[in-house]
């Protein structure tokens, strides 16, 4: 899927790649990482894990100033190794699981939208990764 505009952001998760994709498909788990600072949540997640399933994730700042939807549709899965999709606006992402022991590498590529600055879009999919390692990794 990568384009030579495509972003790419990665983080490397000291768990097992079943762990690392339970905690990234699963609704309980998504709404607890899922945002790229702490004064923002995402109070609801909905995910039907499937070819042509949809996913809709609530993002919302803390004081209520400002929110909006994630969603898209899945095009490829393959547990363990990799999810496609497309989201709302046509762009399409590519989550790569790739294990190493018991680490696992995360990377995700994604078609950059036209609103904010490549650099910005990039820091903001960091810090969700971010997030999501430091939720994985305090996970028992």
């Amino acid at each position: 899927m990568a384009t030579k505009d495509s972003i790419s952001v990665k983080v490397n998760i000291e768990k097992k790649v079943e762990k690392v994709w339970e905690f990234w498909t699963k609704p309980e788990h998504i709404i607890q990482w899922n945002h790229a600072s702490e004064d923002w949540l995402c109070p609801s997640a909905e995910n039907d894990l499937k070819k042509g399933g949809k996913f809709l994730y609530r993002m919302e700042a803390k004081d209520g100033s400002f929110g909006f939807y994630f969603s898209g549709v899945y095009k490829e899965i393959k547990q363990n190794e990799k999810l496609v999709y497309k989201l709302d606006d046509n762009r399409m992402v590519s989550v790569l699981f790739s294990e190493n022991n018991n680490s696992t590498s995360l990377k995700e590529v994604f078609e950059p939208e036209d609103k904010n600055s490549v650099e910005m879009q990039k820091e903001g999919w960091q810090a969700i990764l971010n997030n999501f390692k430091k939720y994985a990794e305090s996970k028992g």
